[in-house]
Order: structure tokens, then sequence, then C-alpha cells
């Protein structure tokens, strides 16, 4: 296992993530878009450059990206300065750790290999910004296996569980989609319960402590003080875009999935939340 390991995308998530390593013992070689991090990061021991080619160079044998989204992705690997303009990185491998559909992150693989030396897999996280924090992500794995098992120090360092869904990049963002749309109809269900007692004037604490020993207990139960806190404009956009796309990929593969399709439409609506 190599020590340098490459890491672009040091936002909310990325950055906890990116500490995690160096607090493992990696040398993290890092960049980002927004320059306003980089003294932070340099604070946090990391070893910042100016442009991706120079991470893909001086990475010994991965490099992790934790970008917003595909465009974002597509930029960081095939654009100017990006990946593959790298020299000498024949035999390294890409980590995307961002969450994008299953045809997507598919497509991401077999242009990058199909271009270059270079390997791809997923790696999709659930946990949200505490738990890249804490270091205790579910990572959801996929992609060549041996590359991937090859890779778990690397995981290791950053969740307290990783899981492999096989040798298609996708399978790992199928996985995801799968829990955040079990998350969104919880969260629905949980919210419209409290509704219904607090209609009744049932005191909403008495409620959640039933749930947690009770048929009724879920994670989303458990830790309902800070469920309730997320904002239409962070995390509670993210599960609805998560949502919408589950929504995508039933409709295209001619899957019923109505409490998904439900759950996505009400979600604001039962959190109490305006849509921004």
């Amino acid at each position: 296992m190599g020590k340098k390991i490459g890491f672009i995308g040091l936002g909310t998530m990325g950055f906890p993530m990116a500490a995690n390593l160096k607090k493992a013992g990696f040398e993290v070689i890092g960049f980002d878009a927004w320059k306003g991090v980089y003294e932070k990061a340099e604070a946090a021991g990391f070893t910042m450059v100016d442009t991706v080619k120079e991470v893909a160079e001086l990475a010994d044998e991965a490099v992790i990206s934790m970008v917003r989204d595909y465009a974002q992705n597509v930029d960081v690997i095939f654009g100017e300065n990006g990946i593959l303009s790298a020299q000498n990185t024949d035999g390294k491998t890409v980590i995307v750790m961002s969450t994008l559909s299953p045809d997507a992150m598919n497509e991401l693989g077999a242009r990058v290999e199909s271009e270059s030396g270079l390997k791809l897999i997923s790696a999709a996280v659930s946990g949200g910004a505490s738990g890249a924090a804490a270091g205790t992500l579910s990572i959801m794995t996929s992609g060549a296996e041996e590359i991937v098992k090859g890779f778990t120090p690397y995981f290791d360092a950053m969740g307290s569980n990783t899981f492999y869904y096989g040798a298609e990049a996708g399978n790992s963002q199928v996985a995801k989609l799968v829990n955040n749309m079990i998350l969104g109809i919880n969260m629905n269900a949980v919210a419209e319960g409290l509704k219904l007692g607090a209609h009744y004037g049932l005191p909403q604490e008495e409620i959640i402590k039933l749930l947690h020993v009770s048929t009724g207990d879920s994670w989303v139960a458990r830790n309902w003080s800070d469920v309730s806190e997320w904002t239409a404009d962070t995390a509670l956009a993210v599960l609805q875009k998560d949502l919408k796309a589950t929504y995508e990929e039933s409709i295209k593969h001619n899957l019923e999935m109505p409490f998904n399709a439900l759950s996505s439409i009400q979600l604001f609506h039962s959190m109490g939340k305006e849509k921004k």
C-alpha cells in the first residue's frame, strides 16, 4: 500500500475524509477548485497542489474524487490538466466517491479504462458530515474485486463499514440509492407519526422514547434530534436528489416503487421545511 493518496474535492464531506486518511498515516496530496480551503488544508498537514494533474502524478497508486456530480468528475478526469493529462499514471486507480447515477458511473468507468491505463472503482458513502468527521462512514464499493480489496486500508481510515457489490462500477451507486430510498420513506413515516401525536397533544419526546424501544424503531427515530434539523438547501436537498434518481431508475426499468415516488414529493412538506 502506497503512502501518498490523491484527494480531489475538500468540501463538507471530503475535507474530514482526507483528514482521517492523514491521521491514519497516509500523505494526502490535495486539490480543490476553491482555493479558500488551502490554508486550512495545509494546516491539517495536507500537501496541496495547483492542478489535478499534479495530484495524479504525485499519488502512489490512487486518486480519490469527492466532487459534486458527474460533470465535475468528467472535468476532473478528462479536462485540461485533469487526471488523464498526467504522466506515469498507468496502473493507478481513480476512486470515485461521489454519488452518481448507476449508468453514469458505468459510463465513466468504461471511458476511463478505454482512454487510459488507469482503472476506476466506485465507493459511494453514507453517514453524512458527522460520519465523515468521526471516520464512521458506510462505504459501498464496486469494481474489480482485487483492486477494491487492495485499498481496504484507505476505506478503513474513512469508515467503519465497507461493503462490496460486484464488478460493475455502478453497482455501489445502486446500493446508495437503496439506502437513501429507505431513509427517505422512513423520514416521511416518522414525521407523519409525530404529526398525529402532536394533534392529540402527546409530547414528542415521549413518542420518540417509545419508538426507541418498540417496533417503530429506526435510525431516523434514534437520530431524530439531528434529522429534524436538516435544512432544505443542504441535507434534504441532497436526499431528494437521490429519491428522484431512484424514481428515474424505476421508470427506466419498469419497477413499481410507489413509496419512493410519494416520499420524494412529500419530503419537504413532511419535514415542515420550505423548498428553496
